[in-house]
């Protein structure tokens, strides 16, 4: 690449994608900044307040609709996907069974926020290296800043959003984590939507145990048992209770019944390996660790995202759904006597939070006991 001239970017581009892939990357596209068309949609879905408690999506909408708002000098942002279904974790029979507790399959292994802005980050220096004298400015992001993930991901050939409102491609699925380069890079932009192959199926609707998804590509966060379960700081809705099941923290049901990803490859990454102290546990083992074991055993994990008392909160509630077994009933009933020592808490909001779930429980074990 001459060092008195604009660089190759065609070339550059093949380049890029080759670099990803070396890194792990299963895919990756080129799109523009022209993204006001997605205005409308994300305005109406926040006015009719299905973000629930995340303040954060009514923030910056400045720069979630024009990226050069975030980033002066982005001209071009490259989206990248990774896979993460772990092999043979078997999920449909964990949450047959309602002694164990499961864990949503992107949180069995190292947060992926690590892995995935780490190598990006790595990949914008490769570009702006590349390209010198001529000046690259590259940044990247991992679900860390106000940017319309899925649909720029679509924008740039990397699936469409079906009907769950989940990025889909027709040969990976859609276990994929994306992530983002914003760079002033002259990329050549891949100008072929992907068409929307969801057809007149409604899987993804009709499995949502709590029927948070309302409307084909519109989902009700306020329902969802991955917003319940982690972005929620609260008390869960005693109605949505019993559907949450054994979900501990998040929830694949409108990904595992999706067609599209009955033949979705697996991942091959190390970083996203099942711990073994989360992946396929018992709840009520769960809910005794102490705050110094949970923090612990979720060092490096994307369960970090939750505090000890929402992670109690969770498991209380999956209790409160299994089986009246006298192990479940004693543990519960001694919280409730050994409050403080039992739950190590910071506060007496904690306390009072994990304490409405546990009574709760132990008044649904009583009935079906």
């Amino acid at each position: 690449m001459s060092t008195h001239t604009e660089p190759d970017w065609a070339a550059l581009k093949s380049d890029i994608q080759g670099w990803g892939a070396d890194m792990g990357f299963t895919g990756m596209g080129v799109t523009g900044v022209n993204t006001a068309h997605l205005e409308p949609a994300v305005k109406d879905w926040l006015a009719q307040g299905y973000h629930g408690d995340m303040g954060y999506m009514e923030r910056n909408l400045d720069k979630r609709f024009d990226p050069r708002e975030l980033e002066p000098y982005t001209a071009r942002i490259i989206s990248a996907r990774m896979n993460y279904l772990p092999a043979d974790t078997q999920p449909l029979e964990i949450l047959d069974n309602p002694r164990l507790g499961y864990v949503a399959r992107y949180a069995l292994g190292r947060d992926y926020h690590k892995v995935i802005r780490k190598r990006l980050a790595q990949l914008a220096l490769k570009i702006s290296t590349a390209t010198e004298p001529w000046p690259a400015q590259s940044r990247a992001f991992t679900d860390s800043a106000p940017i319309l993930e899925k649909p720029l991901g679509a924008m740039a050939g990397l699936g469409w959003v079906g009907k769950h409102t989940l990025l889909l491609d027709a040969a990976a699925g859609s276990w994929f984590f994306l992530g983002e380069i914003y760079t002033n890079a002259l990329l050549p932009i891949d100008q072929e939507p992907v068409a929307d192959q969801c057809g007149n199926c409604r899987a993804c609707m009709t499995v949502c145990p709590t029927n948070a998804i309302v409307a084909p590509g519109k989902l009700d966060a306020r329902k969802c048992i991955a917003y319940l379960t982690i972005e929620h700081k609260g008390a869960i809705p005693e109605e949505l209770r019993p559907a949450m099941g054994n979900r501990i923290f998040g929830c694949d049901d409108c990904q595992l019944y999706c067609p599209w990803n009955r033949d979705a490859p697996t991942t091959t990454e190390p970083d996203f390996t099942p711990r073994e102290q989360i992946a396929k546990r018992r709840l009520v083992d769960l809910f005794k660790w102490t705050k110094t074991e949970f923090l612990r055993n979720t060092e490096g994990s994307a369960i970090r995202r939750i505090s000890f008392a929402q992670w109690q909160r969770n498991l209380a509630v999956a209790l409160g759904n299994g089986p009246a077994d006298a192990e479940v009933v004693r543990v519960l009933k001694e919280y409730s006597q050994h409050t403080a020592a039992a739950t190590d808490a910071d506060t007496v909001a904690d306390v009072s939070l994990v304490q409405e779930h546990v009574d709760w429980a132990l008044g649904q074990l009583h009935k079906g006991g």
